[in-house]
Order: C-alpha cells, then sequence, then structure tokens
C-alpha cells in the first residue's frame, strides 16, 4: 500500500539485510523531497548458515550470533532516531526447518521483526540496488549475487528486469557440499566437480538467460567484489579502481592461485578477506561456470546490494515517486499470476471490491483491528482466491494455496504470501481450526489475521456468488451486543448472493462474536425482510 505523499514527512529509516554470511545495515534520512542521505552502512560476517545445509536447521551458534548483531544494529539505528527498521531474510533464514523459532528470537531478543523473502524476490530487490548505482546507458545485461546460500540472477536494463531467478548455490552452501582437505587444498579435480555440479543446478537459469541481448554483466557480493580485489592486486599491483571489471581470464587465474594453497597461506593473499578464506573457492566456482556458460568475458563490479534495493523498493512505495500509471510490484506481480492462470479478472476485482468495503465497515464498527497492511493482503487474496479454478473446480481452493504458495510472487515476504494463501484457503472452508495443518503454520498473530479475512473473503465471494456483480454496495449495523445487520443494495434480486452468506454465517459469528443477519435493498424496490444469515 503506497503511503500518500501529503502524509509524508522527513524521517530516518534502517534496513538490515540478513543474509546467509553476513548481516548488513543501511541507514538513511529520506528527506520530504524524498531524496535521501546514508547515515551509516555496517555489515558484519555471522555465518549464519554454517551448518546449515546439510541439517536443513540453523545452528545454535549461528542463530546466537546473528540475534546479537541484530540487536546491535537495531539498537544503533533506533538511537540514531530511526522510527522504522525493515528487516528481511533470505535463504538459510529460509530454508531453516526452525525459521518459526528463531524469528521469535529475533522479535524478542533483538525487538526487530523480520520478514522472510523468496529468491525471485531477493533478485529483484538486489537487481533495484545494482541497478539504481550503475550508469547502463541503453545496454541491458545480466546481473549476478553470489550470496552464502543462494545465488540471484536478473537480466535488465536501467529501469526495467526482463527475467528474475534464483539458484540453491552459494558459497558457503557449495563449501559445504564438496569440503576442502583438512589442509584447505582443493585439488583441479575436485573443482571441475563442484563446476559440473553448478552447471547441472543452473542449467536451465542459464538456458533462459542466453534468450536475452547481454551486452554486459555486473556482479555484486562480497564474494565478487573479493575475487575482483584479489585479481587487480595480484595481476596489476595496485588497488581496486570504482570502474574496474574482473575479467574472466584473470578470475581463472585466481581460482588456479587459491586452489593450490592451504586455508592458512590462501588468508594470506594479498587483498584476501580473510573471513572469507574458506569459502571463495565455492564462490569463485559459481562466477566461473556462469561467465563460461554465458560467454561473458568480463564483469563490472557493484558493491550496491539488497539493502539498496530495500532502500529503492521502500522509496517507490511513497505516493509521488512512481508513475501514477504504472502498478506497484505487487499488483502487477498478483495481476501477473491471475492472467497467467486465466482467472475471472471481473469476478475476481468485484470480490476484492467488496472485502475491502466489508474490511473497512466492520472496522469501523470495532469489529477488529486490523492495520492497512492486513487490508492490503485481502485485497489481493481476493483477486487470486479463485486462481485454483484453472486445474479444476472441485476443491479449487486447494489449488489455489498452491499457486500462492509456490508462485514467487514479487514485492511480498513469506509470511504475507502464507496469510494470502491460507486466507484463499478457507474462503470455501469451515472457520479455520488449530489442527489444519496450513493454519497451523501460521504464527500467532497471522492466524489471527486470515481468521478475519478469511470470514470476510468468504462473504465478499458469496456476494458474487452468481458472478453477475449484482450487489453494489452495503452497509453494517450493530443491533445490541450480539446482532450485526449486514444491509446489501443490490441491481435486482440475488437469491444466490443471500445463500452465499448464509452458507458462512456461522463463520462470522465465530470471528466476530455477533449473529449475522441481513436486509436486501433491490434498487427501486422497497427492502426485503431481514433474512437471517446464521
Amino acid at each position: 500500500m503506497q503511503e500518500q505523499a501529503s502524509e509524508w514527512k522527513e524521517r530516518i529509516v534502517g534496513f538490515i539485510d540478513l543474509g546467509t554470511n553476513s548481516v548488513r545495515l543501511l541507514l538513511v534520512r529520506i528527506n520530504r523531497d524524498k531524496s535521501y542521505t546514508i547515515l551509516s552502512q555496517r555489515k558484519e560476517t555471522v555465518r549464519l548458515g554454517e551448518g546449515e545445509f546439510i541439517t536443513r536447521r540453523l545452528q545454535p551458534e549461528a542463530m546466537d550470533r546473528a540475534v546479537l548483531v541484530c540487536q546491535n544494529f537495531t539498537q544503533m539505528a533506533r538511537s540514531k532516531g530511526a522510527e522504522e527498521v525493515v528487516a528481511l531474510a533470505t535463504s538459510a533464514t529460509r530454508e531453516a526447518q526452525n525459521r518459526k523459532s528463531f524469528i521469535q528470537r529475533l522479535e524478542k531478543e533483538a525487538n526487530l521483526e523480520v520478514h522472510v523473502i523468496s529468491g525471485k524476490e531477493e533478485a529483484r530487490l538486489t537487481y533495484l540496488g545494482v541497478s539504481s548505482g550503475i550508469n547502463m546507458e541503453d545496454r541491458q545485461g545480466i546481473f549476478i549475487d553470489i550470496g552464502g546460500g543462494s545465488t540471484e540472477l536478473a537480466v535488465g536494463d536501467q529501469s526495467e528486469h526482463f527475467m528474475l531467478d534464483t539458484l540453491k548455490l552459494g558459497s558457503i552452501r557449495l563449501t559445504m557440499i564438496f569440503p576442502a582437505t583438512n589442509e584447505g587444498f582443493v585439488s583441479s579435480e575436485q573443482y571441475r566437480t563442484m563446476q559440473g555440479y553448478v552447471r547441472d543446478t543452473a542449467i536451465r537459469t542459464l538456458q533462459k538467460a542466453h534468450r536475452y541481448r547481454l551486452e554486459m554483466a555486473v556482479g555484486s557480493s562480497g564474494t565478487i567484489e573479493n575475487l575482483a580485489d584479489i585479481a587487480i592486486r595480484n595481476f596489476h599491483q595496485r588497488r581496486r579502481e570504482p570502474d574496474d571489471v574482473l575479467n574472466h581470464d584473470e578470475l581463472q587465474g585466481v581460482v588456479g592461485l587459491l586452489c593450490g594453497l592451504s586455508l592458512e597461506e590462501r588468508m594470506r593473499v594479498p587483498a584476501i578477506n580473510p573471513d572469507r578464506a574458506d569459502i571463495i573457492i565455492g564462490g569463485a566456482a559459481i562466477l566461473d561456470t556462469i561467465m563460461q556458460e554465458l560467454g561473458l568475458k568480463e564483469i563490472h563490479i557493484s558493491d550496491r546490494s539488497m539493502r539498496n534495493g530495500m532502500l529503492v523498493d521502500y522509496l517507490n512505495r511513497i505516493d509521488g515517486v512512481d508513475s501514477e500509471q504504472e502498478l506497484s510490484f505487487r499488483e502487477a506481480s498478483v495481476l501477473r499470476l491471475g492472467r497467467a492462470l486465466g482467472f475471472d479478472e471481473e469476478h475476481a476485482r468485484h470480490v476484492a471490491r467488496l472485502a475491502l468495503n466489508l474490511f473497512d465497515i466492520t472496522r469501523e464498527q470495532e469489529l477488529h483491528n486490523l492495520t492497512q497492511r492486513d487490508r492490503e493482503l485481502l485485497e489481493f487474496a481476493a483477486m487470486l482466491h479463485d486462481v485454483g479454478m484453472s486445474l479444476s473446480y472441485s476443491n479449487h481452493q486447494m489449488h489455489s494455496y498452491y499457486f500462492l504458495t509456490n508462485a514467487e510472487l514479487l514485492g511480498f515476504d513469506q509470511t504475507e504470501i502464507a496469510t494470502m494463501a491460507t486466507t484463499t484457503l478457507f474462503h470455501r472452508k469451515k472457520f479455520p481450526r488449530k489442527r489444519d495443518r496450513e493454519f497451523a503454520a501460521l504464527d500467532e498473530r497471522s492466524q489471527e489475521i486470515v481468521r478475519i479475512l478469511g470470514v470476510i473473503l468468504s462473504i465478499a465471494e458469496g456476494l458474487d456468488r452468481s458472478h453477475m456483480s449484482l450487489v453494489r454496495d452495503m452497509e453494517l449495523e450493530l443491533v445490541g451486543k450480539r446482532k450485526a445487520l449486514l444491509k446489501i443494495q443490490a441491481t435486482q434480486e440475488c437469491p444466490l448472493e443471500i445463500w452465499g452468506v448464509e452458507f458462512h454465517g456461522k463463520a462470522f459469528r465465530k470471528a466476530f462474536k455477533r449473529r449475522l443477519t441481513m436486509e436486501v435493498v433491490v434498487d427501486d424496490q422497497e427492502p426485503v425482510v431481514e433474512t437471517p444469515a446464521s
């Protein structure tokens, strides 16, 4: 939901990127004219993904390190006057079976609400951050970001991306899958095996990238920066400059140098970051293979990252920054999925309008205290509630849940996606119960949101059961302490809509502690006698 420009005031905002290898903080002052000043940038290596990609669980020591750093970053941001700290977690947290307990620890011990995002959303934000800091002129190219647990790829130009993808390839992950000897040496045979694994994992993504005109390549992340530092220092005997590129031949020279050294010797290589010495060959194998497969002779180096993209995305949500004719990433992502699955767009938009109306009037009557953010999730869930019909009408709510959960909608974190998906799941079912597997997987706050949004969506969908957009408006009147009267204005008689609301009367009573009744007013007719809905 975009913030209105008239409501905007100068503020300080912190952005935290909780990655697999490092935690990064970007602290900025955003001015009234939407310009910004960077106040501080910090990075701490925590190795959150250490040991995880084998066990599928975040390790206690790694979580302790991450929580401590997040505590420090959050305290620093707020001591500098930050009104808001936006925190996103990526691959290590995304894949961990115990991520829920980790997120709860961060909220409790670091006073930080962390949102877990999909790999494609990570790729989008990284593209936003990197493309906003490089002059591409009229060229388009590929953006490569190698993290500890995943590698994100994007194809785009200065202002628009055409492809986003994520690979389960990262410097820590690959090092764990193909550990070096006790001394740290990596044989040429082992390196070729690593490259083969990278090639097999990335083949479909690289085939898609081949379809585009790749006039340049841009690399971001600490791994690529450090590889460039080593190459420039060892082959040109100087420090890396902002406009330097990493030549593929020189990258392969760096690989030959590093693989032939023990870990102790590698840590003393000029320009290497000693904290990366044990994992940098894994990162090099990923970059080397991608450059080989795409025929990239050189790659430009960017010191920008996902945290810069988080800032750009934040600014884009302020009304007045984006063109008014353009959809937000979230809206465009929702429409793209719906249209790809052939949804009934007219019905979806009408149900969304009815759902938002019902959300507003129930909030005005203080039947719930959900936020504008929750209202936006309801709108998108309503738009997509029937996409499962592309598979079959029977049990289509389950198909809708599957599509929303697996589509990697852009602009949303994983909790938001789960909330929307579960809301669509219960738009045809009974009131959610703790033993329902999909509902039980949500955190407590999301469960409460789904209880309310699910009922609102159910009734809104019922109010267009005929798919004829007969209901044009509604009001809600509380009668005594135990009853709510829903006054419906319709263009003509709407028996299917009345039945649709009656079907969900019990769910309404469970959610709002009131018995729902209806009064239907048809244009140019007298009101229909009050009808019980439960």
